[in-house]
């Protein structure tokens, strides 16, 4: 598969890019585990070219992580387009515009899913931003907006038409945000279009690599994207089975990262605390829950480092 002249090779894997969860340190641990493609949080258009620090900030990446894309997302055709070009001079490999998110503050102001309302707009931005760079253009979008308007197979063509390089679809209208299971078979069908020539990457409900490996053999398509499911488990994209006391060490490494790369000990920590939160390691620990309030509270390196090697000693005598 391939997207431009970047080649993922068979069955690529992908990190879904989300706010808050693909920090810098994510996104290295996930490379080395095999994930083929790594995004950046997305990143509001309208603030980037405000220049706003803290979305400035998440242009930040690593020659260590290529091939990485960066997500954008925008109601507004002008700001699309100049997002694009400030996205562009950051270097990363891919463009992706971020027609997929659900969530009220985003779709409820005509970004993200909620673009999927207005498909002249979101078709007349994606064409603008195609000419306006020079990198690959992606989209992630999702199946329509609600259950009565599932609009993917005839939008895919529409999109492809733009000029796009490569399609992601989320399984879920913007209605269902995260409820529900994810349904592949429209993705599948966009798939085996004929008319379809890019690759088409897809999304929702894969928890597992024989999740992964079930898309690949039922529906046919070119990659499949992980999200939610690694949140605290950057060794998902990896075949091989870690002990908990690597897990735990990759947890530590990924805090120390996170620390390192953002210069400020607190910001590192506040990367961090999604995964701790979400993390199945600490899953059986007999009363955890004063213990996950002191992890989510710790604003210092070493009281949280203290904090994790605790959760290593209770973990390993309940295996005794």
């Amino acid at each position: 598969m391939k997207i431009g002249s970047i080649d993922f090779g068979e069955r690529p894997l992908f990190l879904a890019p989300m706010e808050d969860v693909t920090d810098e340190g994510f996104r290295l641990l996930c490379k080395r585990f095999g994930a083929s493609m790594v995004y950046t949080e997305f990143v509001s258009a309208e603030a980037l070219v405000r220049d706003v620090k803290t979305t400035v900030r998440k242009l930040a990446i690593s020659d260590e992580e290529r091939p990485v894309g960066i997500q954008i997302y925008g109601r507004d055709i002008d700001a699309m387009v100049e997002a694009a070009k400030i996205v562009e001079q950051a270097g990363p490999d891919v463009i992706d515009l971020n027609f997929g998110c659900p969530v009220k503050k985003v779709a409820g102001k005509g970004a993200g899913a909620g673009m999927l309302q207005n498909i002249p707009k979101m078709l007349e931005i994606t064409q603008q931003v195609v000419e306006a760079v020079r990198l690959p253009v992606t989209v992630k979008t999702r199946l329509g907006s609600n259950c009565e308007q599932l609009i993917i197979t005839t939008l895919a063509e529409q999109l492809q038409q733009c000029g796009i390089q490569a399609l992601t679809i989320h399984g879920r209208t913007r209605s269902q945000m995260y409820t529900g299971e994810a349904d592949w078979t429209l993705i599948g069908e966009v798939k085996h279009n004929p008319c379809i020539h890019i690759p088409i990457i897809g999304n929702g409900d894969i928890k597992s690599l024989d999740d992964a490996d079930l898309a690949f053999d039922k529906y046919g398509v070119d990659a499949v994207m992980i999200g939610r499911a690694t949140f605290g488990c950057p060794w998902l994209f990896s075949r091989r089975e870690l002990t908990l006391d690597e897990k735990i060490d990759l947890l530590e490494e990924q805090l120390s990262i996170n620390i390192e790369r953002t210069g400020n000990e607190l910001r590192g920590i506040l990367h961090t605390r999604r995964h701790l939160a979400a993390t199945p390691v600490f899953k059986g620990i007999p009363d955890f829950r004063q213990t996950r309030i002191a992890m989510l509270r710790a604003e210092r390196k070493d009281e949280l480092m203290a904090i994790l090697e605790d959760c290593r000693h209770r973990l390993g005598k309940k295996e005794e």
